[in-house]
């Protein structure tokens, strides 16, 4: 009971996958809009067979000197600002979290960490303490842990329409790192996701990370871009999400996972030498039986091939590109779609009760999710209100694809609106007394 799967009502089993495709126990073939794990496409050859090659001859832990975990470190730094030259290999984003906590920590000599609110940083305890997504449900907020706003110019205090969304929201995060100040406490670091996801594909205003960056330092913090959902090109324009918010600004720390290993449980955390070597002095060695194995680096070579030799990168911002403008045509065309927002292969688009309110629509939400699988598209919501559908497909979606996915959205979007119509209108009859029995034969109640 503590697995929640997809489509509870009516669970799929999927047996295969490849590319942008799942296919189900029977052979229907579903076109996958959410498998950012499956970052290159689901059982991309190249992956597999760099994997394959690699456990017919070693596959060991990194205790012994080997070649891949070495030229994999070198093929990131290559994509990263030169003073993230660290790298630690783990298995998953949440080891990756948990280990840059454990860092910020060491390095600063710091305890608490400022977060933002609806965030998601991983299923460990340290890192669900950090996680406002889930620790309200579960024991609530630690007295080391301070929430600032999420960013969003669509539903947060500070909207689009503010002169300045960056610098107020940058406040808000001044003001909460000197009201713990105030009371004795010193903070670690500030987290937060490149582009929150769990919160509602959530685009940061451009700037803010500079101006956060700015404050926490000089309370002695460090900055973590938590990049596992949103990394390695998916944005298109730049390699990294973080690189969005302008040249001027580098974190502190980069994690890294999902996406890393296309399906493989591989994560990567790069840092700067002046922490690592913070965390050096400790005396307590850091050491992970399976990161960096020769197969798990093998793996992410390979990604970074596919990547490169492929042109994702360019590719996601194409496809992107051409999927937000058919998104916003369906917003002009259908009130539900309060806000569609993104940048390359993660895009939200925002379904609203109201224009005015913004309230969020999250049973109708639902409801198309669930009309879409019965079209063999799989899409799911994310945001607080569950009424953002989320868009962070394999790399290699197409054009096509984009096309297929809005037209039966739109398909579905206006069958929904024909039948509030026909229930209001019935209504009305029914209120007014006219025609109710004949009403009543013809129209969806």
């Amino acid at each position: 009971a503590s697995c929640r799967l997809f489509y509870p009502e009516a669970p799929v089993k999927i047996v295969r996958g490849r590319g942008q495709y799942l296919y189900d126990e029977q052979g229907a073939e579903y076109l996958d809009c959410v498998g950012n794990v499956a970052h290159v496409g689901h059982c991309h050859p190249l992956v597999v067979q760099a994997a394959h090659e690699q456990n017919q001859v070693l596959n060991t832990n990194s205790r012994y000197l080997h070649d891949n975990i070495v030229d994999y470190a070198q093929r990131l730094s290559e994509t990263l600002p030169e003073q993230l030259c660290v790298f630690y290999f783990l298995n998953s984003g949440s080891e990756a979290n948990d280990l840059a906590l454990r860092l910020a920590r060491q390095y600063t000599g710091h305890q608490d960490v400022v977060v933002l609110d609806h965030a998601y940083h991983g299923h460990l305890s340290s890192l669900i303490d950090i996680s406002p997504y889930k620790f309200r449900d579960l024991d609530g907020q630690k007295e080391w842990v301070h929430v600032v706003p999420l960013p969003d110019v669509y539903r947060g205090p500070y909207r689009e329409d503010h002169p300045d969304p960056a610098v107020a929201y940058a406040d808000e995060v001044s003001r909460v790192v000197s009201s713990a100040q105030e009371k004795g406490r010193k903070i670690a670091a500030f987290f937060a996701e490149s582009l929150p996801s769990v919160a509602g594909q959530i685009l940061p205003p451009v700037g803010y990370f500079s101006l956060v960056a700015q404050h926490v330092r000089r309370a002695g913090a460090v900055f973590v871009a938590d990049e596992i959902q949103v990394g390695f090109g998916r944005v298109g324009k730049h390699f990294w999400a973080f690189q969005l918010q302008g040249e001027d600004f580098t974190p502190d720390i980069v994690t890294m996972g999902k996406s890393i290993g296309n399906g493989h449980p591989v994560a990567c955390v790069a840092t700067t030498q002046a922490v690592s070597r913070a965390f050096e002095t400790t005396g307590v060695e850091y050491f992970n039986t399976f990161g960096g194995s020769p197969v798990s680096c093998a793996v992410g070579l390979a990604v970074l091939d596919v990547l490169e030799k492929e042109q994702l990168q360019t590719h996601a911002t194409c496809v992107g590109s051409f999927l937000m403008e058919l998104l916003r045509q369906q917003k002009e065309k259908h009130p539900i779609i309060g806000d569609v927002r993104g940048v390359g292969l993660f895009i939200g688009v925002d379904l609203v009760k109201d224009e005015a309110t913004r309230t969020p629509a999250t049973e109708e939400a639902d409801y198309l999710v669930s009309r879409l699988k019965e079209s063999y598209i799989l899409l799911s919501t994310d945001g607080p209100g569950r009424n953002v559908l989320k868009f962070k497909p394999p790399m290699c979606f197409s054009r096509d694809n984009a096309q297929h996915v809005v037209a039966r959205l739109d398909a579905i979007l206006t069958d929904m609106e024909e039948t509030l119509r026909s229930c209001e209108t019935l209504r009305l009859k029914r209120s007014t007394g006219l025609g109710c029995r004949a009403a009543a034969g013809r129209e969806p109640s």
